[in-house]
């Protein structure tokens, strides 16, 4: 399917992942959006195609979050693909973690993705049509040692994919999900040779994940019609 011509919001867009996937869907004449919790600096915005739009809100805050929606569709009529890349991290052992680190991952995580897609959902299932796809990880998938608000998190976004897909099926909209492992990083290069060493001990492909190729799946959902609900993993074979 040619995306020539689709609005596509990707959160958390101004850096790592999120960019790659909004480069992505600049490159087939899509029109991105990009979003962070503060304006994309201008050389980021330089780098994508006329036309290119930014908001900023803080999506665990519903109401920044609908005021940033309320301003984009004053401008533009409604989104054809939304991208929910957002998210943080905030690992400890849960014998150390205190409820406020565990609610402040969940909160921005799984009640973020939600507090963007319940207003974009609703235009798309008046205009029958749209897609979602929404960031999840392996680790809400097999459960990691020190993660266990984030595995929550992610595994919550995995259930709320499956139910947003049913619900979106009969107006023509699919939602699906993408578990990235580990992908090549800020936090992965801060990693020792020691660490970092461990850690591809259990990925059979014995080597990290770079982050276009979480953008090129996701530019694959985006024009694939017949697959909704799923969640891809995009991991080396980490979760076999």
């Amino acid at each position: 399917m040619n995306l020539e011509g689709k609005t596509v919001l990707v959160t958390g867009s101004t850096r790592g992942i999120g960019l790659a996937i909004a480069h992505a869907f600049d490159d087939t004449g899509a029109r991105v959006i990009l979003h962070g919790r503060s304006a994309p600096k201008a050389e980021v915005l330089g780098e994508f195609s006329e036309g290119t739009m930014a908001i900023t809100a803080d999506i665990a805050d519903d109401a920044s979050v609908k005021t940033a929606l309320d301003g984009l569709f004053a401008e533009i009529e409604g989104i054809d693909i939304l991208v929910n890349n957002a998210g943080i991290v905030n690992d400890k052992l849960t014998m150390g973690m205190k409820p406020a680190d565990f609610a402040q991952v969940v909160n921005t995580n799984l009640n973020g993705t939600f507090n963007v897609t319940q207003p974009v959902f609703k235009k798309m299932l008046r205009a029958r049509t749209g897609q979602i796809i929404n960031m999840a990880s392996v680790v809400g998938l097999m459960g990691n040692v020190g993660q266990a608000n984030y595995a929550a998190s992610k595994a919550g976004i995995v259930g709320l994919t499956k139910s947003l897909a049913k619900e979106g099926a009969m107006r023509g909209i699919r939602v699906n999900a993408i578990a990235p492992g580990m992908i090549v990083s800020d936090m992965t290069n801060a990693l020792s040779d020691k660490v970092k060493n461990q850690v591809l001990e259990a990925v059979p492909l014995k080597r990290f994940g770079e982050a276009t190729e979480i953008a090129s799946t996701a530019v694959f959902l985006a024009q694939n019609d017949y697959i909704t609900g799923q969640t891809i993993t995009v991991d080396g074979g980490l979760y076999i």
